[in-house]
């Protein structure tokens, strides 16, 4: 999963906004700006767009789903570019939605930026990147289930986030605190289902 290409998050993030003149932007436009060597920096901005307010909007985070489980398959069976089905590559979403996620993540990335640095460089390499992509995949597999619950994926994609960011980054740190903030969730959702039942 390479790294390459915007040097902060900040500048991936810009990524997802439309060209000039355009009204809309589509996944294969994003694309176009990454490269399609990008595996890490691709889920991370789909994470990303999943916690934003845009996760409301009805099949998005299906789709984000679709998107996530493929490339991390892809990775896990060794394909050096990454490939989408053109049904999804070419769906748009309009510009004034995307600015206003750009907006809104883009404090909280500039936050991040300037606090990532190399460490825990093992969590991001084989064999334990391995666990970190099965970890990504098998937290996005719910989501359309949970789709009608409100803000339910939204709090999944930032695990699915904090991960990437680990990834991108290649700092080890954001790794464990995206498995630390998936093992608070399901600890959480023992006890309520522990309280119910």
């Amino acid at each position: 999963m390479s790294a390459a290409g915007p040097d902060t998050l900040r500048d991936l993030l810009e990524a997802l906004r439309p060209d000039d003149g355009a009204d809309q932007v589509s996944l294969r436009q994003i694309l176009g700006h990454i490269g399609d060597r990008s595996f890490s920096a691709t889920i991370l901005l789909t994470g990303l767009i999943l916690v934003s307010p845009l996760s409301a909007i009805p099949g998005l985070p299906t789709a984000g789903m679709v998107i996530i489980v493929t490339i991390t398959a892809q990775y896990l069976l060794g394909r050096d570019h990454l490939w989408l089905p053109a049904l999804l590559l070419d769906r748009s979403l309009h510009r004034d939605r995307m600015d206003r996620a750009i907006d809104f993540l883009h404090g909280p990335l500039g936050w991040i930026d300037r606090r990532t640095r190399r460490r825990l460089p093992f969590l991001t390499h084989r064999p334990l990147k391995w666990m970190v992509v099965l970890t990504i995949m098998a937290t996005a597999l719910p989501w359309p289930i949970l789709e009608p619950l409100p803000m339910v994926t939204s709090i999944g994609a930032t695990a699915v986030s904090l991960l990437a960011i680990g990834l991108v980054t290649r700092d080890g740190l954001f790794v464990v605190l995206g498995y630390t903030f998936i093992a608070a969730l399901g600890a959480a959702i023992w006890q309520l289902w522990d309280s119910v039942w």
